[in-house]
């Protein structure tokens, strides 16, 4: 059985693809063939080695225009730092793309579009392509030999098969060694019947990955599920709302789920119910009674399970590693139409935030309104759409801005003492906190203390106190970002020291440390890619000149010129249509969130004006 989920490429949506590489054992990249390697599928090349996901590849749209098989593959090598192998190269390409030539099998393909690529059409490779065949059949073979010393053994001795080439390749696939790459057209159906059995041939079973590796948090140890453990092990990674009861996707690790059952949210320490358990195909849900290892399924009556969740059996638990997202880039204020509304529309928004960790909402007191967070113009966009139509909830909407932050410029100690009677009693605590910029994260606590001098619930309670303090910076309210933050020293009373003291007096003395360490506005710095003929490279150049932009690379593909870079965010709203005036509408761009960098001094200027 096959579980596939296509994710959206778009950067905006990349919490789709962060969730489906959590939990799937194998990953198809697919390239366009006039594009090759963009911005964004850099981006996700990078989280599916972050996941350690097995890859294969498909160099797509071989009957376009531009269409470049060997400039992907450079590029993938290039840019991707994977280690490409043939499998399946176009014959012929834009007008005269016909069908592939399968390396191993030594042999060409046409495809009857009349039975939508069905029926395939053998042919002797062309005396034109057979050069080119046997050096691609050279460089896997070579490939193999660096992985597998059994390979050069069998090829000097002429025993080498098309099994043994297919075994060796598997091994070195899901390692993550070699990355296999085949080529075709899947508009018109060609060349994808050969990834279909690629994903077979070289992409894992749940047999092949290693197990999956969790804490047991009653003692924090590292406890492992094998795909044949009768335990149960299971991972929520996504959650959408339904009319019938939140549906919960589910990964399945170990053991089974069954309709009725109860099982153990060790995340959140509940007990939940099973109500339904559906096997999903698009928007298709098939009821069915069980579900097993490896297996991918929805489950209605999980009332307290969100994204990143691990279920399990109370008497074996376990905490798998959770997600992470990235920080949010893009604001709008939203606001019902009428008063009565105002209720029900917080409700959707935390709907859409339960099913969307990378959306974020807040009130905002000091102007009034709803402010909604996302990572772009076209994700929240979506999301009004979705408040609106499916939940029929009318809005005005605010033009999008530009979510700041603010960092410290330097480290800095503070102390505070507080001592005051409130609730019909004493309440008492001093805290002396330094802070510190920090590169590793947006926020880091440590407690430098030995253990026998504050308890843990009053060390949490430290902790809530600086956290609610870095949540607004100095200068314009901003959330603070990139901070460390160690406890050096505390005083108790005896009978008065309270958590609500302590959270007082590491809030005081946090908020004093930044005041003397000082503040910058950082603002999210894009990285974007331009793909625009070359009679309008000039003037595309000149623009982005004006728009605080940095060019990193120019490369040339055909009659179109390519151009990365960073950019702040701020100069970028409205872009697409620049870009197309600009080129008489020849020009595209792809832009993803990199980092948050300082503003300039003038910008900061204007944006506390």
């Amino acid at each position: 059985k096959i579980n596939l989920i296509d994710t959206p490429g778009h950067v905006d949506f990349t919490a789709e693809v962060e969730r489906s590489l959590r939990v799937l054992d194998g990953a198809v990249g697919i390239f366009c063939a006039v594009g090759g390697v963009e911005a964004q599928s850099e981006t996700v090349w990078k989280q599916a080695d972050r996941y350690h996901v097995p890859r294969i590849a498909f160099v797509n749209k071989m009957d376009r225009v531009g269409a470049n098989f060997d400039h992907v593959l450079q590029a993938i090598r290039r840019r991707l730092k994977a280690n490409p192998v043939v499998i399946t190269m176009p014959w012929g390409a834009e007008s005269q793309f016909k069908g592939v030539v399968h390396i191993l099998q030594n042999k060409a393909y046409t495809f009857t579009e009349e039975s939508q690529g069905r029926d395939l059409v053998e042919h002797p490779v062309p005396k034109e392509l057979e050069e080119q065949r046997k050096t691609y059949y050279d460089q896997l073979v070579n490939a193999l030999a660096d992985v597998d010393d059994s390979i050069i053994e069998k090829y000097s001795n002429g025993t080498l098969t098309l099994e043994d080439i297919q075994k060796s390749l598997r091994k070195a696939t899901i390692t993550g060694q070699l990355t296999p790459i085949l080529a075709g057209a899947s508009f018109k159906y060609k060349g994808v019947q050969f990834l279909l059995d690629a994903v077979l041939d070289y992409l894992p079973s749940p047999l092949d990955v290693p197990a999956i590796v969790g804490i047991n948090p009653k003692n924090n140890h590292e406890v492992k599920f094998r795909y044949d453990d009768s335990a149960l092990c299971a991972f929520a990674f996504k959650t959408t709302f339904d009319k019938h009861g939140d549906l919960t996707y589910i990964r399945i690790y170990s053991g089974t789920m069954r309709e009725g059952m109860q099982i153990y949210n060790a995340t959140q320490d509940k007990i939940e119910r099973i109500n339904r358990v559906y096997q999903l195909h698009a928007d298709e849900k098939i009821a069915c009674e069980e579900a097993g290892a490896g297996e991918i399924i929805g489950i209605i009556g999980l009332r307290e399970t969100y994204t990143g969740d691990t279920l399990c059996k109370k008497d074996k638990p376990v905490i798998l590693e959770k997600m992470k997202f990235p920080d949010t880039v893009i604001d709008k204020a939203v606001e019902p139409k009428t008063i009565a509304d105002k209720d029900h529309l917080l409700e959707v928004l935390q709907i859409l935030a339960k099913d969307d960790p990378t959306f974020r909402y807040r009130n905002d007191e000091e102007q009034g309104q709803i402010i909604i967070s996302g990572m772009g113009e076209l994700h929240l966009e979506i999301l009004c759409n979705r408040i609106q139509k499916d939940h029929k909830v009318l809005v005005n909407i605010g033009k999008p801005r530009v979510s700041y932050r603010e960092a410290i410029l330097a480290s800095a100690e503070a102390e505070h003492l507080f001592q005051k009677q409130f609730g019909n009693r004493e309440h008492y605590a001093y805290a002396k906190i330094r802070i510190a910029p920090w590169s590793g994260g947006i926020f880091k606590f440590t407690n430098l203390l030995p253990k026998e001098k504050i308890s843990k619930l009053f060390s949490a309670a430290i902790e809530d106190g600086i956290r609610s303090a870095t949540s607004c910076g100095e200068l314009a309210g901003y959330h603070l970002i990139n901070i460390q933050a160690e406890l050096l020293d505390v005083g108790m009373h005896p009978t008065n020291s309270t958590e609500e003291a302590f959270f007082a007096a590491a809030f005081q003395a946090t908020k004093d440390a930044i005041t003397k360490a000082g503040c910058v506005i950082l603002e999210p710095i894009m990285r974007f890619q331009i793909q625009i003929p070359h009679a309008y490279v000039g003037e595309t150049i000149n623009n982005l000149g004006g728009r605080r932009a940095e060019i990193q690379e120019m490369q040339t593909q055909g009659d179109i010129q390519i151009i990365s870079g960073h950019v702040p965010l701020a100069e970028m709203f409205g872009y697409a249509s620049n870009i197309r005036a600009l080129s008489q509408g020849h020009g595209s761009f792809t832009m993803e969130p990199l980092q948050y960098a300082p503003v300039p001094a003038d910008v900061q200027k204007k944006i506390l004006g």
